[in-house]
């Protein structure tokens, strides 16, 4: 049991709330998952730059880090530490290249996931408590998806937290169980992927994945993932326009939207929604079984 929630801002005017909003909704579902939580916000980006979120141990010192990335062209990279996390802005072109020496010289530092607007954020302990380590309230951005994890597949530790990120600008949040993970991670890693944990949300990550590399968009992805992944489940995917909801066909596992003229709003349980704004008037809903939604801005 896990707790998921979502937010996608029609109205421009609450961007400088979107992080107020969303932890409000994360907090809410402390009681269905309180091992560990994180988020993805989707914030403003720069032509031409990437950014990494990277994840090390409490007291990493990320500035001489970033030193140790700069180049003449480009001077020191921009950098944003939260708590465990460091968000570093290189150049697009540069991202294999960063990737490389974090790999070879840093193995310490994780890269939890790469984006032109994106940013994740996780760790162990309460909702609350992750929330004001990373100073999510004072977030803004136009979208953000969250997870409160209960720990069934693997054990607690800051790596199992979600989201995990499922290619650039991507990422998910899964509540669910999978029957048929560690077979699929077996075929993934065949394939040349490679898992941090014994997760089976990292492992319907790596699926998402794998099947983008093959060519599929991410919604054709997700349907593909209707008949190979094999359990219950709902996703909630963040991409860089917008969000997504896919329920497996069963749909065992509770979920509830709310749309208005303002947000899209997506929650385990409806509770989760209550405090957002315009929530009496909203059209709340149901999201059907096997039905891949999606609600993005205009580019």
């Amino acid at each position: 049991m896990c707790g998921i929630v979502g937010l996608f801002l029609k109205d421009q005017k609450l961007e400088g709330e979107l992080g107020a909003m969303l932890a409000s909704m994360l907090c809410t579902m402390t009681g269905r998952g309180p091992d560990s939580a994180g988020f993805a916000v989707y914030g403003a980006g720069a032509p031409g730059q990437v950014k990494l979120s990277l994840r090390a141990a409490k007291g990493y010192d990320f500035p001489a880090l970033a030193q140790g990335l700069s180049v003449p062209a480009d001077g020191v990279p921009a950098l944003s530490i939260r708590g465990t996390h460091a968000v570093i802005e290189v150049p697009a072109a540069r991202e294999a290249q960063v990737r490389a020496f974090l790999a070879a010289r840093h193995p310490e530092v994780a890269v939890v996931g790469s984006g032109t607007r994106m940013e994740i954020f996780k760790e162990v302990g309460l909702p609350s408590a992750v929330a004001e380590a990373f100073a999510l309230p004072s977030m803004r951005g136009t979208h953000g998806i969250g997870h409160t994890r209960m720990a069934t597949e693997s054990a607690v530790t800051t790596a199992g937290a979600h989201p995990f990120s499922t290619g650039t600008d991507q990422c998910l949040v899964h509540n669910g169980s999978l029957s048929n993970h560690n077979g699929l991670r077996r075929s993934l890693a065949y394939q040349g992927m490679t898992f941090e944990t014994e997760n089976d949300s990292e492992v319907a990550a790596g699926y998402l994945t794998w099947r983008m590399k093959q060519g599929a968009s991410l919604g054709d992805a997700l349907e593909a993932g209707l008949k190979d992944l094999d359990g219950f489940f709902t996703f909630v995917v963040g991409t860089e326009s917008g969000f997504g909801v896919l329920r497996d066909p069963i749909a065992c596992k509770p979920a509830v939207m709310a749309e208005t003229d303002q947000y899209v709003a997506f929650g385990s349980e409806y509770r989760a929604l209550i405090g957002l704004p315009g929530i009496d008037t909203a059209r709340v809903f149901e999201p059907e079984p096997a039905t891949v939604y999606f609600w993005e801005r205009a580019q």
